[in-house]
């Protein structure tokens, strides 16, 4: 049965029909007849940010903390290219959401009308894929295509635009149905020959290890599960990206951290010195790999990936598999099962023992200041005094990043939302939102920095208006702080540009806006400042003023392998002697 409705409650429709609950967005001239739908019906709840780029970052957290497609709504011209930077964003980092936009009526497009931008043209680059709409009849089942496009593969964001005249106009709603998917029907189960070569091969390997990344936690649940359960049977380490952190708990015995320019020793040296690299659900990016042609020199690879364009991109491999993380997870198992359970126990042992060696160096120890606040010591104090709480934490970009992904233990996935892929400053604070939205009684924190956070500050009249109780936690070091120590490490110490002489007091900032501000410099107040801002009912911005020139380590310089690590003068040098790191 088939319905005539108006394109604008074709809209609504068809969000009702793909399980919308939320949309975050901002109204113009080019949406208002959309708008006036969603007025008139209670099941979807709309969300009013104060920028279409935090609208974007908005859904993404709401994404990755579901596994649900983040939706927005934003009006034509600036409203469309106001979304380029989360477009590009999620495209990066692989995640699902649905961007509807205005756009001038049909009969108008390429006349230059008010309002009017090419957006299909802009955002073709940064979307999986995006739609012009020109006919009312095809509108319905043209969104049922997106979120289908948007959530299966390689997730990513897709954009459907919609000119005025189009969402005025009548015609026959088209329910969900398997036409909308027939044109895009990724692979999901992987080569079963590669799968036993690679099975072989880890029953054999002496050095092997896992390396994951965010694929994993794309794939849902079930594939961490998989995951956890085929490195206990193996007792085979594992390491992760940015983006792949909680799939495997950071408690569990096989856990070797992150890995990457600013991992952990032990998981990077781990990874130049293997003889089998498992890599499930990453990419190979340069953040990891460092010098490609020194990248783990002496080991076989695998790649699980569910883009085939994906394999063989960056690093030659051995055992390619092009698959979904769960799909193939689960056929490893049950192979490496039928096969007997087999691993080289003799080569796994010294192969612990090595990497406890390693972990000897103890390469994230440093030194608390009984004068100021060390960025490390704030975010151990913050670890310790929410574990093990139903909490969710988001980060802007830059040391603050690396650092809460450093000291904070991930036990599960969907718990951590961070900008990988492009390092957008200005993602966390929206992004915190869209997962406070999602999750209305946890504990939503974003740790940032104060450069990046006052890049999207205005999402603050969003957390105030709909009494979200997002945390903001600046590490307020009154720097660009990555950048900083970049100019500091290979440009002489001359810090251009790298800093502000007109920042904002921020507990009268969170005043001004309605919400709580609190004001940390002492490490003695700092436990008891924390649990304030834990305590407060609302939104808060919480200003931790930390030493100024604290550099983050361990680090791999541009250029150089895993195993040429620059570690901080906190790190003994008898710890690390003969292990080829460099104490700065």
């Amino acid at each position: 049965m088939t319905r005539q409705m108006t394109g604008a409650k074709m809209v609504v429709q068809a969000l009702k029909d793909q399980g919308v609950d939320t949309v975050f967005g901002y109204p113009g001239g080019a949406v208002l007849p959309i708008y006036d739908e969603l007025f008139q019906q209670n099941e979807i709840k709309h969300f009013l940010v104060r920028h279409e780029q935090g609208a974007v970052h908005a859904a993404e957290g709401y994404a990755r903390a579901t596994g649900k497609p983040g939706v927005v709504l934003v009006t034509s011209g600036p409203g469309a290219t106001n979304a380029v930077t989360g477009l590009t964003d999620a495209l990066m980092d692989s995640i699902p959401i649905v961007v509807l936009t205005g756009q001038v009526p049909t009969f108008m497009i390429g006349s230059d009308a008010f309002q009017e931008a090419d957006t299909v043209g802009i955002t073709r680059p940064c979307t999986k894929h995006n739609w012009l709409v020109k006919e009312t009849e095809k509108l319905s089942a043209t969104i049922h295509e997106a979120f289908h496009v948007s959530t299966s593969g390689r997730p990513g964001p897709v954009l459907v635009d919609i000119p005025k005249d189009v969402q005025f106009a009548s015609a026959d709603y088209q329910p969900m149905q398997k036409a909308a998917t027939r044109h895009y029907q990724p692979q999901v189960k992987g080569d079963m020959a590669v799968i036993e070569q690679l099975v072989e091969a880890m029953e054999t390997a002496e050095r092997p290890v896992f390396y994951t990344g965010g694929g994993v936690i794309n794939s849902g649940p079930g594939a961490s599960q998989l995951l956890r359960e085929l490195v206990e049977a193996t007792g085979i380490p594992i390491t992760s990206t940015l983006m792949g952190l909680g799939s495997y708990p950071a408690s569990g015995k096989n856990w070797l951290g992150m890995l990457g320019m600013h991992g952990l020793y032990e998981a990077n040296l781990a990874m130049h010195g293997c003889d089998l690299m498992i890599n499930i659900g990453a990419r190979f990016d340069d953040r990891i790999t460092g010098r490609l042609d020194a990248f783990s020199p002496n080991s076989r690879k695998a790649h699980v990936d569910i883009d085939p364009s994906s394999i063989n991109k960056v690093i030659k491999t051995d055992f390619p598999i092009v698959g979904d993380v769960g799909h193939v997870l689960e056929d490893i198992l049950k192979v490496w099962k039928s096969r007997g359970r087999k691993v080289n126990r003799e080569g796994l042992d010294r192969w612990w023992k090595q990497i406890e060696d390693w972990r000897r160096v103890d390469c994230l120890k440093f030194k608390p200041s009984e004068k100021s606040i060390k960025p490390q010591h704030a975010l151990s104090r913050l670890e310790a005094l929410t574990k093990g709480t139903d909490r969710y934490i988001c980060t802007e970009v830059g040391q603050h990043q690396m650092w809460a992904a450093q000291y904070l233990g991930f036990e599960d996935p969907n718990r951590w939302m961070t900008s990988g892929g492009l390092g957008t400053m200005g993602y966390g604070f929206p992004a915190s939102i869209g997962v406070q939205v999602a999750h209305p009684e946890a504990l939503v924190i974003n740790v940032a920095g104060e450069a990046s956070w006052l890049m999207n500050m205005q999402e603050m009249g969003t957390a105030v208006q709909y009494n979200l109780p997002v945390k903001q936690f600046i590490l307020n070091n009154e720097r660009l702080g990555m950048v900083r120590q970049w100019q500091d490490l290979l440009h002489g110490g001359r810090y251009s540009h790298s800093w502000s002489d007109a920042l904002p007091d921020f507990v009268k900032l969170a005043e001004a806006f309605g919400a709580k501000g609190i004001l940390c410099d002492n490490p003695d107040d700092l436990d008891e400042a924390i649990k304030e801002m834990l305590a407060y009912d609302g939104p808060v911005i919480f200003d931790c003023l930390v030493e100024k020139h604290e550099n983050c380590f361990p680090m791999i310089p541009s250029g150089e392998p895993h195993n040429k690590m620059l570690l901080g003068d906190d790190t003994t040098e008898d710890a690390i002697a003969s292990k080829g790191a460099v104490l700065v």
